[in-house]
């Protein structure tokens, strides 16, 4: 199903784009926008710095055409086009039947839709590559969920975040891993090496492996996800630290990350070569 996440990025961006265009700052357009709305209290600066950053949830469609008028967009498709995306940014993803077990369901609202995800990964496996003994293991190991059914919701919906492989166009999926997260899989838990290996043996996911011995890297700050999806939606870089999320989307910002990438990717074992060091990890246990 279409992603209220992607959906409402978009619109904020174009909504931006439309504001950047004429040349205007956020107080002119918000005083033209209380004048035309008629409604004293229902604009300022703030609010459509909000509404430009994708820092809200609902979005009142008259606001959209409120804004429209001001830009001076009179095409009746593209008003329609507009309202229709309001309307499809409005909606409920597929995590909120989780409840807050996805978090604010930003992030896995962006990778449902993405056409191809690249991370690197220092500590730990990739969601869409864990076990669901793996991921157990891994989301009680942070001492923050204790109670048995909230761990098995939150494990459940890690699994179904997996339908991005199995959708009409799965997503491409690429993973360089530091070797360092092989080498916290305990014995109890070597079938996450296995299924990394049945998961690698698909044609549209790859994994290497970045071995320790290679030395500092292009990464060495931490994980992270680049994110592509089908134009005109422009690629996201995610990083999370600890609890914090944050979202890259300046063209700079998307560039830089991607070099990294290249020269992570670069230093990193073939794919053939991180199957068999991933077999060989597997046999010592």
């Amino acid at each position: 199903m279409a992603s209220p996440t992607l959906r409402r990025r978009r619109l904020s961006r174009l909504l931006r784009e439309q504001r950047e265009e004429l040349g205007w700052t956020a107080s002119k357009v918000a005083k033209e926008a209380k004048a035309r709305s008629g409604k004293p209290r229902g604009w300022s600066a703030s609010k459509l710095t909000r509404l430009e950053g994708g820092d809200w949830k609902r979005v009142n469609s008259d606001d959209v055409l409120t804004l429209l008028d001001v830009y001076g967009v009179t095409d009746p498709s593209d008003r329609e086009a507009y309202v229709a995306l309001a309307r499809e940014a409005n909606q409920r993803g597929w995590w909120a039947s989780f409840g807050d077990a996805l978090g604010s369901g930003q992030f896995v609202g962006l990778e449902s839709e993405a056409s191809s995800i690249r991370t690197y990964e220092s500590m730990c496996i990739p969601g869409l590559l864990q076990t669901p003994e793996y991921a157990r293991a891994i989301i009680s190991g942070n001492g923050l969920v204790a109670d048995e059914d909230e761990l098995t919701t939150r494990v459940d919906a890690r699994m179904f975040r997996k339908n991005v492989f199995t959708k009409t166009k799965p997503v491409t999926f690429w993973a360089v891993l530091d070797e360092a997260a092989l080498l916290r899989i305990t014995p109890a838990l070597s079938d996450q090496l296995e299924h990394l290996l049945h998961m690698g043996s698909q044609s549209n996911i790859g994994i290497q492996v970045l071995p320790i011995d290679r030395g500092p890297h292009a990464a060495m700050t931490g994980q992270f996800v680049i994110m592509e999806f089908p134009l005109p939606d422009p690629p996201v870089v995610y990083l999370e630290v600890m609890s914090e999320e944050l979202y890259l989307e300046k063209p700079e910002e998307i560039t830089r990350y991607q070099h990294v990438y290249d020269y992570v990717q670069a230093e990193a074992l073939s794919v053939s070569d991180s199957r068999q060091l991933i077999r060989d990890r597997l046999a010592s246990l």
